[in-house]
C-alpha cells in the first residue's frame, strides 16, 4: 500500500469516518474512496451496500474484480435517560454489538448496580456531549421526558451528522418538543429527523418492548437504504 494511501486512511479512521479501499484484482492498483465521494464513483452502488453491511467482500463489476476493504467506525447510541427502557436496552445492544452510553445527570438514577458494564456519564448532556462527540456513525435517542436533558442533546444531535435521532413521548409531548427546538432556531428540515414516537410500529408496552421497537430502527437506519453517506 502506498504510503499516501495509508496515510488517508489512518486519518479517517482517527476522524471516525468510514471509507473503502478499493484493489484491482488483475493490476493490483488500490485507491481509497472515502465515505463522503461514494456517491460520485463508478462503483457507487457496490460501494454503498458493502459500507452498509461494514463488511469487506470480493466483487465483479462489467468483467473486472475488486476487492473491497471497508473500514468503518464502530456504531454507537448515546442515551439521554437512566431509565427503564434504557436498562432493557443495554444488554440488547450489546449482543448487536453496539457501543452504548447513558448520560443522566441524575445520579440515583445512572448507578452501575442499575447498569452494570455500561458506560455511564452523570453530567448534564451539553457536557457530556461535548466530550463525546456526535458523529454519522452515533444515534442518539431521548428517553427522560424532561426537557432540561433531553432538549440539549437532542440540539446537538441535531447540528451534528447523528444517522438516527429518536425522541419517546407522545404526539402532544413532542408537538411541544417541536416549538421548543423551533424557538432555539431548529427548522422543520432539522426537526424532520426526529423519529418521534420513537421505534418501529410493533405494538410496544412494556419498556422491553420499546427498547426491542427503537434498536430495530437504529439498525434498520444503520444497515438499511435509507443509509446515506455523509
Amino acid at each position: 500500500m502506498e504510503l499516501s494511501i495509508l496515510s488517508a486512511l489512518n486519518a479517517e479512521r482517527t476522524a471516525r469516518r468510514a471509507s473503502v479501499l478499493v484493489t484491482t484484482i488483475e493490476s493490483g492498483t488500490q485507491r481509497l474512496v472515502k465515505a463522503a465521494d461514494i456517491a460520485a464513483d463508478p462503483l457507487a452502488e457496490v460501494l454503498d451496500k458493502q459500507l452498509r453491511m461494514a463488511k469487506s467482500a470480493m466483487v465483479e463489476v462489467a468483467g473486472a474484480q475488486y476487492f473491497l476493504t471497508v473500514q468503518a467506525p464502530h456504531p454507537r447510541i448515546v442515551i439521554t435517560g437512566a431509565v427503564h427502557v434504557s436498562q432493557a436496552m443495554a444488554p440488547m445492544a450489546k449482543l448487536l454489538d453496539l457501543d452504548l452510553v447513558i448520560v443522566d445527570p441524575r445520579t440515583a438514577f445512572a448507578t452501575p448496580e442499575r447498569f452494570p458494564g455500561v458506560r455511564l456519564l452523570t453530567e448534564w448532556p451539553d457536557e457530556a456531549i461535548a466530550t463525546l462527540g456526535l458523529d454519522s456513525y452515533t444515534a442518539f435517542v431521548a428517553l427522560t421526558h424532561d426537557p432540561k436533558i433531553d432538549d440539549p442533546g437532542l440540539e446537538a444531535a441535531l447540528r451534528s451528522d447523528c444517522f438516527y435521532i429518536g425522541a419517546l413521548g407522545s404526539r402532544k409531548t413532542h408537538a411541544r418538543r417541536i416549538e421548543r427546538l423551533a424557538a432555539a432556531g431548529f427548522d422543520e428540515t432539522a426537526t424532520g429527523r426526529i423519529h418521534a414516537p420513537i421505534g418501529l410500529d410493533i405494538g410496544a408496552v412494556s419498556p422491553a418492548e420499546i427498547a426491542l421497537a427503537i434498536l430495530a430502527e437504529i439498525v434498520s437506519s444503520l444497515r438499511g437504504p435509507r443509509r446515506k453517506p455523509v
